[in-house]
């Protein structure tokens, strides 16, 4: 059962690791959104967004639901939200830390 897990999770963050992806999810943070919006959105083509769309559908990331004509895109369990949220305090944590050391070094260098 660990093997599987830990297989699930490399396949999920290899799903998540590209910054188009990452994009699309949270502008579906906002809602359920249509490619051509997506794409107006990401001022990329829409054969692009299609692709990254697929992939995280794939993974089942992403749902799609047909609307007519179209297909409407959302993300299947909204805790991806809470995984981006504590990615982006990971981030400002890591920031922070540099900035700390950056300013202990600068003092350093103006004590000496």
């Amino acid at each position: 059962m660990d093997v599987e897990l830990q297989q699930f999770k490399a396949e999920f963050f290899k799903a998540l690791a590209h910054p188009l992806r990452i994009r699309i999810l949270e502008l579906l943070r906002t809602g359920d959104k249509f490619v051509n919006e997506l794409q107006a959105e990401l001022r990329v083509d829409s054969s692009v967004v299609s692709q990254q769309l697929a992939l995280l559908r794939n993974k089942n990331i992403v749902i799609g639901s047909k609307d007519g004509t179209k297909v409407t895109y959302s993300v299947r369990d909204p805790l991806i939200f809470e995984l981006l949220d504590i990615t982006r305090r990971i981030f400002n944590n890591s920031l922070n830390d540099t900035i700390t050391m950056l300013q202990r070094m600068e003092k350093e260098t103006t004590n000496t």
